[in-house]
């Protein structure tokens, strides 16, 4: 019998009410029609509006966004359509083996799908019913391998079935299409936590009896990664090196530039290079590695003795790090003795500059995010260096320590800023207390990588303006 589909007005979706289900019929001779929208409607209490086509050129004419289910008879002929049916690929492959069809079916199989393919290829976000005869169950199950949702048997069809048959086709590619979605974002998110871990590594500092925090802020919205960079590791001979460092931009190509970087300050640090010329060295990777020529990076770098009681620093255009020793407030290191960025100068040099640590102390490495906030009425301001080190003295006055300290932090900046900061951020915090490291009977809690940060809401605090000259 021929498909009920009798001839209906188009109805755009936003008329269609809450429930109700737009079918389109693809059969070659809908006229002698015997079931009518009505009794297709009272079937199951569901509004089904229907359309037809007697041609796949018709059809792709009436598909339109508000159409919910296809139902196609698989019998209609790929006529005018600039389809091109080449044997078992328009069936979605298959051949002859051991205990399989031979070419001659596989070839028919695949003429006799030729229409199905068609509507895959033309719909794919939509549900397809496969309409066949009822002696054809081989073909209608090899329907629903190739990607229709269900199939149909002329011989039964009644308004009842063909309801439910449209209803749950139209949730079953829900489904299949949430699932993909899903299997999609885990994937991405794979990816991106891929990417991440190169950008936040995990610190190599076992047996250096220094404690470890770290948090980080891509500028970008909805982003993982940015610009800034960070890395610390512990080398054979007991020195534990720090480097913290930020590529000019925001976008994902300064991310990839800053992921590069990190890899080779690890990989030339533990294979013995150190101060000026692995600074030279890692200018020569940016250099050969970025898309511009003004693209360039500023870099902080730490070489904490084995002792942990005094540090070599090279500054690269680079804010100075801050230090805190026990029982005195922080204060910044100083910054006068820098050199130029990476990628500025092509025979730039970087001073080392010797720095008394002390027995019990906190060393903030950072990027130039943290301290460009706004701040005061109108964001006239900026939190600058000083107003940095106002912030985390408060904070340190409170007891706070490690990483609770950070994230108070940068939730304060974030707050004084009046909203999301425009720039990355990456803040590390390396510490030492001999009494700690003594009750644990000589080791440092095991390091941990670092997340990108969640903020927490902290009081605002008012503070001046000063940044050192790149």
């Amino acid at each position: 019998m021929p498909v009920p589909a009798p001839q209906q007005r188009s109805v755009p979706a936003a008329e269609t009410s809450h429930g109700d289900l737009t079918l389109l019929v693809i059969e070659d001779d809908p006229a002698g029609t015997t079931i009518t929208v009505p009794e297709l409607s009272a079937a199951a209490g569901t509004r089904v509006r229907v359309r037809t086509a007697r041609n796949l050129t018709e059809a792709a004419r009436l598909l339109t966004d508000d159409v919910d289910c296809i139902l196609l008879d698989l019998a209609l002929p790929v006529t005018g359509t600039g389809t091109t049916v080449s044997g078992a690929s328009a069936a979605g492959g298959g051949g002859a083996g051991a205990g399989g069809p031979g070419p001659e079916h596989v070839s028919a199989r695949a003429d006799e799908l030729a229409a199905l393919t068609h509507v895959l290829r033309l719909a794919p976000l939509h549900a397809v019913l496969a309409l066949t005869a009822q002696d054809d169950a081989e073909l209608a199950a090899e329907a629903v391998r190739v990607g229709a949702q269900d199939y149909l048997f002329r011989g039964e069809l009644d308004a009842r079935l063909l309801s439910r048959a449209i209803r749950y086709a139209v949730e079953r590619k829900r489904a299949d299409t949430a699932q993909h979605q899903l299997t999609e974002s885990r994937l991405r998110a794979q990816e991106n936590a891929r990417l991440e871990r190169g950008l936040l590594p995990t610190p190599l500092l076992d047996g250096s009896g220094l404690s470890f925090a770290a948090r980080y802020r891509p500028g970008r919205s909805r982003a993982l990664l940015g610009g800034d960079f960070y890395d610390v590791v512990r080398t054979p001979d007991g020195t534990v090196h720090a480097m913290i460092g930020d590529v000019c931009g925001h976008g994902p190509d300064e991310a990839a530039l800053g992921v590069e970087l990190r890899i080779a300050w690890r990989a030339l640090t533990l294979a013995g290079l150190c101060g000026d010329d692995l600074l030279a060295t890692l200018q020569q990777v940016l250099e050969h590695e970025r898309q511009s020529e003004e693209i360039f990076a500023t870099l902080c770098t730490v070489d904490i003795a084995a002792d942990g009681r005094r540090a070599g620093l090279y500054l690269a255009g680079h804010p100075a790090p801050l230090l805190a020793r026990h029982g005195q407030p922080a204060r910044l290191l100083p910054y006068e003795d820098g050199g130029p960025a990476l990628g500025l100068l092509p025979r730039a040099r970087w001073p080392r500059r010797q720095v008394e640590l002390g027995g019990a102390w906190n060393l903030m490495l950072y990027t130039d995010g943290l301290i460009e906030g706004r701040v005061g009425d109108g964001g006239s301001e900026r939190l600058g260096q000083d107003g940095m080190a106002a912030m985390v003295n408060s904070r340190l006055a409170q007891g706070l320590t490690g990483e609770e300290l950070l994230e108070a932090a940068v939730a304060e900046v974030r707050e004084l800023n009046g909203g999301e900061l425009t720039d990355d951020v990456a803040v590390l915090l390396l510490g030492r207390d001999p009494e700690l490291v003594r009750r644990r009977g000589g080791s440092a809690p095991r390091s941990r990588p670092a997340s990108v940060d969640r903020p927490l809401s902290s009081p605002p605090a008012r503070a001046g303006a000063q940044r050192p000259p790149l």
